[in-house]
């Protein structure tokens, strides 16, 4: 007969015992409309508070370490050195030989694909998953559909599985796994579909308390995309990739659909380097361009946030005239699986919590939830570049704009649906002319189904002329015929 299992589950808590527990930590006050409660509102306070209580101490140490951090010296910084594009003096053989050790890494099966998709589309008026958002210039397929019809390529062209790590958060998780199961996971196998919660933390009052938002729940939010990396390990995803063999993460976010997944020629680089963490960046023309810059702080490769760049670095260039701090970062990056645990594992210090002032529900005297006027509390969130300084060696590769970046975030403006589908139509106009195929007017929208096409490699090798012979490959808009 098989062995009994004769453990007692852990005893739940009484009020009593969780009043005690929340007074040593001094955050007793979220007890404070008990009385006035129901069963089930007592039942979902006591759950929560029951999962809080034993991260309180250490979530109070990073609060007070957060605040601290605003007093520290500032840094030296200096530039990166990366590695250009040709057409900046970049070595084009070097790239060509990265590109050949990448595409033999990615047909051994070493390579997961993991996407951080746990935005909502509330700046562009969508109140979904921002991976729900329809993008594509003429079908409107959705962000999520247009990235799975590269990860379909992909596959293809190097002939075995490519999983796919979707992180979703509290406020997406529900409607990606519906968007996912509705539309038959996009055309990908099942099996190789992972998706899966990154974690929630509590926000703190300008007094370092935690803040209800109703009398039946303490305000949390995201833990921030740093906390991808530890959704890895306590997700079980870390250990499907070994079970694979996979040792080489991309990881990227939703809101960029002219990522490439999986550019060979960065995962090539990325091991040539030894790099336990690699960076994508685009060259920064304009000084007052709002992107994070990958560059040295203290001797150690980070990104300082454009907000942080002091003049005599933010204006500063070389005897060639180029701006000194030009590495501007994407958020597209590589990493190796062995490192992602072991920053997972002491992520208190290797992914410390940032505070963020904001307006943060919470209860009146009358127990009435309220958003005030003013920042009346913090944010936790963690960076997924503070891993880089803990990386042994890390590798800086450029990239275009107009190739591999083109974010929707706004409803309107720069970085809006339509400057996105037109980053998308242009690029695909580039890939047709590429290969001497025949254009529509401009004006015209084009689209590419990227599960056929993924590159103006693969327009030549399908070997049309004409977008009338191109079947489902191509789309304009009014029809296939031009």
């Amino acid at each position: 007969m098989p062995a009994q299992n004769t453990s007692t589950p852990p005893r739940e808590l009484t009020v009593e015992e969780l009043r005690a527990r929340l007074d040593g930590h001094g955050q007793a006050h979220v007890l404070a409309y008990w009385d006035d409660l129901d069963g089930s509102g007592r039942d979902r306070l006591m759950s929560q508070l029951a999962r809080l209580e034993p991260q309180l101490a250490s979530l109070a140490n990073a609060y007070r370490a957060a605040l601290d951090s605003g007093a520290a010296v500032d840094p030296r910084i200096e530039p990166a050195v990366a590695i250009a594009l040709p057409e900046h003096g970049g070595d084009a053989d070097r790239a060509l030989e990265a590109r050949k050790i990448g595409e033999k890494v990615l047909e051994d099966g070493r390579v997961g694909v993991f996407l951080v998709a746990g935005g909502q589309g509330t700046r562009l008026g969508f109140p979904h998953p921002k991976g729900c958002f329809p993008i594509g210039p003429v079908s409107e397929r959705s962000l999520f559909e247009v990235q799975a019809q590269k990860i379909r390529r992909l596959a293809r062209r190097t002939g075995c599985a490519v999983p796919w790590y979707i992180l979703t958060s509290d406020a997406t998780d529900a409607e990606t796994r519906e968007a996912f199961a509705s539309h038959d996971w996009f055309g990908l196998p099942r099996e190789d579909v992972h998706i899966f919660q990154q974690d929630m933390v509590p926000a703190f009052d300008l007094e370092g308390r935690l803040i209800l938002e109703t009398p039946d729940r303490v305000f949390e939010n995201p833990n921030g995309h740093g906390g991808a990396l530890t959704a890895l390990e306590s997700s079980g995803a870390l250990d499907d990739m070994d079970r694979r063999g996979i040792d080489t993460i991309f990881y990227y976010q939703v809101d960029n659909p002219l990522v490439q997944i999986v550019d060979p020629a960065y995962v090539g680089f990325h091991i040539q380097s030894g790099a336990e963490m690699s960076c994508k960046v685009v060259r920064k023309i304009d000084p007052m361009e709002k992107v994070g810059v990958v560059a040295q702080i203290d001797g150690r490769v980070g990104i300082v946030e454009y907000t942080e760049l002091r003049d005599e670095e933010r204006y500063a260039r070389d005897d060639d005239g180029q701006l000194l701090f030009w590495t501007g970062s994407i958020a597209i990056h590589l990493l190796s699986t062995d490192f992602v645990r072991r920053v997972a594992s002491d992520a208190y210090r290797l992914l410390p919590f940032h505070l963020s002032a904001k307006q943060i529900p919470t209860v009146d005297a009358a127990g009435v939830s309220r958003k005030p006027a003013e920042p009346n509390g913090y944010k936790l969130e963690r960076f997924v570049f503070d891993a880089l300084a803990e990386a042994r060696d890390v590798c800086v590769v450029e990239t275009t704009a107009r190739d591999e970046f083109a974010a929707v975030k706004n409803a309107e403006g720069s970085e809006s649906a339509g400057t996105c589908r037109a980053a998308l139509d242009a690029q695909y106009r580039r890939w047709l002319a590429e290969a001497g195929v025949a254009l529509p007017d401009e004006g015209v929208a084009v689209e590419i189904n990227h599960a056929f096409i993924d590159g103006p490699e693969d327009v030549r090798a399908a070997g049309f002329q004409t977008l009338a012979d191109a079947g489902e490959a191509v789309r304009i808009a009014g029809g296939r015929d031009q």
